[in-house]
């Protein structure tokens, strides 16, 4: 089974990543992939590592973790295949705490795949480039594919002032797309993380 984080990408108070990754794992769920059991999807917060501005002493590529709080982020993005991150825009970037917690590992994100959901008065696509970025330092093969969510648009206001994310049908089948793509090149790159494989390809 191709396994994929569903990455909660913001940690403020009164967030809507928690909304916006529920619909983005909502759809999933009827991704033929995942319904007959070849993927597998887990929401992972980074909000539940509590995880303090930048403390390891060495630079993460040398994998010399220090902190338990970082030994037990590596431990849970270690077990996935590929990633979604959702994230917001934030003064045209990512938030700080996602780009701090991306910045704690090096190996674990290492030779994976990921795609991007992002949300905002301009679909966050600002910050989705940043993040693109950065993905190709921490060798994560982000896929072309992508879903720009605008509350303006992709929210429903009816009886809540903060809304409901509801993205309608092309929404939904950008993300179908995307998955697409991730399963696939989640799979594939796994021959990468293979050291007999990696033998053979030097």
């Amino acid at each position: 089974m191709i396994r994929i984080a569903i990455i909660l990408g913001s940690t403020r108070p009164g967030r809507r990543v928690v909304d916006v990754a529920g619909w983005v794992a909502e759809v999933a769920g009827r991704h033929p992939a995942v319904k007959a059991g070849r993927a597998g999807l887990e929401l992972v917060d980074i909000a539940d590592f509590e995880l303090p501005l930048l403390d390891e002493p060495a630079p993460a590529v040398i994998g010399a973790y220090q902190h338990d709080h970082t030994k037990r982020w590596a431990a849970a993005i270690g077990r996935f295949d590929g990633f979604v991150f959702v994230t917001p825009e934030y003064n045209s970037a990512v938030p700080a705490a996602l780009k701090n917690a991306i910045d704690f590992l090096y190996a674990e994100w290492n030779d994976k795949a990921a795609g991007i959901v992002s949300y905002g008065v301009f679909g966050g696509t600002r910050a989705a480039e940043q993040l693109r970025q950065t993905m190709g330092e921490i060798k994560i093969a982000d896929v072309h594919a992508q879903v720009a969510i605008n509350p303006y648009v992709d929210f429903d206001f009816t009886g809540s002032a903060a809304g409901v994310c509801a993205p309608g049908e092309r929404q939904e089948a950008a993300l179908a797309l995307m998955l697409d793509e991730v399963f696939a090149w989640s799979g594939a790159l796994r021959v990468l993380r293979d050291p007999a494989t990696r033998r053979d390809l030097a």
